[in-house]
């Protein structure tokens, strides 16, 4: 078999480190064909992760380049693009990395059992999280559905070190066709926004390393207060690498912790963060609802409302509320969000709007670089309150109250807010460059009154969640 190809499947696994898989086909020594598949599941993507997963694509080909490799890039059924490709190169295997959320299990488990009826030899692989989900455990033996039980069984986790990166693939005689990226358009539907948001984009596996290495150096020391002051740049921001595989969780994970022993104690809230994202995969894979509709499920007569005029003004982050406003037109120039301006934002649209939160998740799906199915769930049903969350009753973040305690300065909402402040940012401008023109906003308008006033917001949340 030596001489037999294996086709190694690349989806959200874009780097050499510490990839289990290509570690595994590459200490074969037969020829590795990577591939790339643009199938259904992309095709979902909204604009920003379609497009950034394709500046990804784009990069990994050229470090595949490197090592004596490429990547072949197809589009189609996964299942139809794999049989061409065995028939055309004669390999006698497929690997690939997992995936977790119910759509990527439904179509991988669709493909192995074919591919297996095909007389194939197909692999799965780890790699896209800490631990497997179904390897963690309550004491009697059912998965955690509530997180810090969860970090405390896996805090002590005895991990192995992180694999050296792959320096060669060998190539088959012969490479197959590959698609021309440009042709499949990923960018498309970010329209004009993606000239303003390329500028915030940190692509490939290098940038991620130094973008955790310089964390760790400079930014992990402060990181319990920092990481809440949107003004300030205090965060690890490696959830855009993580979610395309740039990093492994793994690397990360192990200099937290090396961190900490370093007498960083701030180190161990990064660690939870890791964590945070591990529940967010447990849940999705033992509990797949959580994707698509209200994890409790006493939460499906919840007097939601719908998408509408209101809602869009939401999107345009001109609720009038300026520290949502703030964040949302932060979402736009940058393609991301400051953690806590998610929760504000989230909490406002589903307590204060009373709007449904699968609203506002597909939004976020739509507009958000980083975007993560499991985490991107968890965190739309936690702020709203249908999700994974003891006391969610209580949590009607105040947007005021949050400005005042997380943005006194009010640095942040005039970097992003043209109508409010003088010395406002290039970035206030930015937004007007990147939102789309249907909307018909000018930098020359004025700022909203509050479309749901705190109070009448609050109380009217309160008293639904009452009558519930």
């Amino acid at each position: 078999m030596n001489g037999v190809p294996i086709i190694y499947w690349i989806r959200r696994d874009l780097r050499l480190s510490d990839h289990p898989g290509l570690t595994a086909v590459a200490a074969t020594g037969r020829p590795i064909i990577p591939v790339f598949i643009h199938d259904d599941l992309v095709a979902t993507h909204g604009a920003a992760p379609k497009w950034r997963l394709g500046l990804g694509v784009k990069h990994f080909n050229k470090v595949l380049d490197g090592i004596g490799s490429r990547l072949i890039l197809r589009r189609g059924s996964a299942l139809d693009v794999l049989r061409d490709l065995v028939s055309q190169t004669g390999a006698g295997a497929v690997h690939w990395t997992r995936a977790y959320d119910p759509a990527a299990i439904a179509r991988d488990a669709d493909v192995k059992a074919s591919l297996k009826t095909d007389g194939l030899d197909v692999v799965s692989h780890t790699g896209h999280l800490l631990f497997e989900p179904w390897s963690v455990e309550t004491k009697t033996g059912g998965f955690y559905k509530v997180f810090t039980p969860m970090w405390k069984a896996v805090r002590g986790s005895d991990l192995d070190p992180a694999l050296l990166p792959v320096t060669h693939l060998q190539a088959p005689d012969q490479w197959p066709a590959s698609d021309d990226i440009k042709a499949w358009k990923m960018g498309a539907a970010m329209q004009r926004g993606a000239d303003i948001v390329a500028k915030h984009v940190c692509v490939g596996e290098q940038a991620a390393q130094n973008r955790l290495e310089m964390f760790i150096e400079n930014k992990v020391v402060d990181y319990s207060v920092a990481r809440d002051i949107p003004s300030v740049d205090g965060t690890s921001r490696l959830s855009e690498n993580l979610t395309y595989g740039e990093i492994s969780p793994r690397s990360c994970w192990h200099a937290g912790w090396q961190a900490l022993r370093n007498g960083k104690a701030d180190a161990e809230i990064f660690l939870k963060e890791l964590v945070w994202r591990e529940f967010a995969y447990h849940l999705a894979y033992h509990t797949p609802r959580i994707i698509s509709q209200n994890w409790r499920e006493e939460w499906d007569g919840f007097p939601w409302q719908g998408d509408g005029d209101q809602t869009l003004r939401w999107k345009q982050g001109r609720t009038g509320i300026q520290l949502v406003d703030a964040a949302m037109r932060e979402m736009y120039v940058t393609g991301t969000m400051h953690n806590r301006g998610r929760m504000i934002v989230a909490s406002y649209l589903t307590k204060h709007m009373m709007t449904h939160w699968q609203v506002g998740l597909d939004w976020f799906e739509d507009c958000l670089i980083d975007w993560d199915p499991a985490s991107n769930a968890m965190g739309w049903q936690w702020a709203a309150g249908s999700g994974p969350d003891a006391a969610p009753y209580f949590r009607i973040f105040n947007p005021d109250t949050q400005a005042e305690k997380f943005d006194k300065s009010k640095s942040y909402r005039a970097k992003f807010i043209k109508e409010l402040f003088d010395d406002y940012g290039q970035e206030a401008q930015n937004y007007y460059r990147a939102i789309p023109r249907s909307w018909g906003l000018s930098a020359k308008d004025d700022y909203p009154s509050p479309l749901v006033a705190l109070d009448i917001g609050r109380q009217r949340a309160l008293d639904a969640y009452k009558n519930r």
